[in-house]
Protein backbone atom coordinates (compact mmCIF):
# COMPACT_ATOMS: atom_id res chain seq x y z
CA UNK A 1 0.00 0.00 0.00
CA UNK A 2 1.39 3.43 -1.14
CA UNK A 3 0.87 6.47 1.45
CA UNK A 4 0.58 10.24 0.46
CA UNK A 5 0.72 13.26 2.70
CA UNK A 6 -1.86 15.64 0.87
CA UNK A 7 -3.30 18.73 1.71
CA UNK A 8 -6.67 19.97 0.31
CA UNK A 9 -7.44 24.01 0.07
CA UNK A 10 -10.82 25.15 -0.02
CA UNK A 11 -11.81 28.89 -0.76
CA UNK A 12 -14.85 31.16 0.20
CA UNK A 13 -17.19 28.31 1.32
CA UNK A 14 -20.70 29.62 2.30
CA UNK A 15 -24.24 28.97 2.80
CA UNK A 16 -24.65 26.09 0.63
CA UNK A 17 -22.76 22.74 1.66
CA UNK A 18 -19.67 22.06 -0.19
CA UNK A 19 -17.81 18.82 0.16
CA UNK A 20 -14.05 19.14 0.59
CA UNK A 21 -12.71 15.68 0.12
CA UNK A 22 -14.50 12.38 -1.16
CA UNK A 23 -12.31 9.38 -0.98
CA UNK A 24 -12.58 6.64 -3.76
CA UNK A 25 -13.61 2.74 -3.76
CA UNK A 26 -10.42 1.79 -3.16
CA UNK A 27 -9.30 4.71 -0.71
CA UNK A 28 -8.80 5.43 3.12
CA UNK A 29 -7.70 8.10 4.49
CA UNK A 30 -6.52 9.91 8.05
CA UNK A 31 -7.22 13.54 8.51
CA UNK A 32 -4.63 14.69 10.35
CA UNK A 33 -5.51 18.59 10.49
CA UNK A 34 -8.29 20.93 9.39
CA UNK A 35 -8.63 24.33 10.07
CA UNK A 36 -11.39 26.28 9.49
CA UNK A 37 -10.65 30.92 8.59
CA UNK A 38 -13.23 33.37 9.05
CA UNK A 39 -13.13 35.78 6.16
CA UNK A 40 -15.42 38.26 7.33
CA UNK A 41 -16.14 41.10 9.57
CA UNK A 42 -18.05 39.43 12.34
CA UNK A 43 -19.03 36.11 13.89
CA UNK A 44 -19.63 33.35 11.44
CA UNK A 45 -21.02 29.62 12.68
CA UNK A 46 -19.75 27.00 10.90
CA UNK A 47 -20.56 23.20 10.55
CA UNK A 48 -18.09 19.82 9.31
CA UNK A 49 -20.31 16.97 8.12
CA UNK A 50 -19.37 13.31 7.21
CA UNK A 51 -21.20 11.03 5.00
CA UNK A 52 -20.44 7.15 5.04
CA UNK A 53 -20.59 4.70 2.55
CA UNK A 54 -24.17 4.09 2.64
CA UNK A 55 -24.81 7.94 2.07
CA UNK A 56 -25.82 8.74 5.90
CA UNK A 57 -24.37 11.87 6.44
CA UNK A 58 -23.59 13.37 10.68
CA UNK A 59 -22.11 16.19 11.81
CA UNK A 60 -18.52 16.18 13.49
CA UNK A 61 -18.92 19.74 14.23
CA UNK A 62 -22.53 21.74 14.24
CA UNK A 63 -22.64 25.51 13.88
CA UNK A 64 -19.40 25.99 15.90
CA UNK A 65 -18.46 29.87 16.09
CA UNK A 66 -15.52 31.18 14.76
CA UNK A 67 -14.49 35.14 15.66
CA UNK A 68 -13.78 37.64 12.75
CA UNK A 69 -10.29 37.20 11.31
CA UNK A 70 -9.83 33.84 13.27
CA UNK A 71 -9.26 30.01 12.57
CA UNK A 72 -10.71 27.00 13.83
CA UNK A 73 -9.14 23.88 14.27
CA UNK A 74 -11.61 21.36 14.12
CA UNK A 75 -9.17 18.06 14.07
CA UNK A 76 -6.04 19.16 15.80
CA UNK A 77 -3.20 17.87 18.53
CA UNK A 78 -3.03 13.97 17.74
CA UNK A 79 -7.03 13.93 17.32
CA UNK A 80 -7.82 11.79 14.19
CA UNK A 81 -10.32 11.01 11.66
CA UNK A 82 -10.76 8.38 9.99
CA UNK A 83 -12.25 8.19 6.01
CA UNK A 84 -13.11 4.60 4.65
CA UNK A 85 -13.65 4.34 1.29
CA UNK A 86 -16.35 6.18 -0.09
CA UNK A 87 -16.71 8.81 2.76
CA UNK A 88 -16.79 12.33 2.31
CA UNK A 89 -16.28 15.63 4.17
CA UNK A 90 -18.03 18.77 3.81
CA UNK A 91 -18.41 22.26 5.05
CA UNK A 92 -21.39 24.80 5.56
CA UNK A 93 -21.54 27.68 6.73
CA UNK A 94 -24.46 30.94 8.00
CA UNK A 95 -22.71 33.25 5.95
CA UNK A 96 -22.15 33.08 2.13
CA UNK A 97 -18.56 33.64 0.94
CA UNK A 98 -17.43 33.67 4.41
CA UNK A 99 -14.62 30.56 5.11
CA UNK A 100 -11.42 29.22 3.96
CA UNK A 101 -10.90 25.09 4.78
CA UNK A 102 -7.36 23.43 4.41
CA UNK A 103 -7.45 19.98 5.13
CA UNK A 104 -4.66 17.89 6.04
CA UNK A 105 -4.71 14.04 5.39
CA UNK A 106 -2.82 10.63 5.06
CA UNK A 107 -3.93 8.65 1.66
CA UNK A 108 -3.76 5.01 2.19
CA UNK A 109 -4.32 3.64 -1.52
Amino acid sequence: MATFFRNKVVKSVGTKPVTITTMSASQRSTVIGMSLTNLTDGFVYASVLVKDDTSVEGYYAKDVPIAQGTSLRIVNQGEKLILAPLNEISVVSNRDDSIDVILSYVEVV
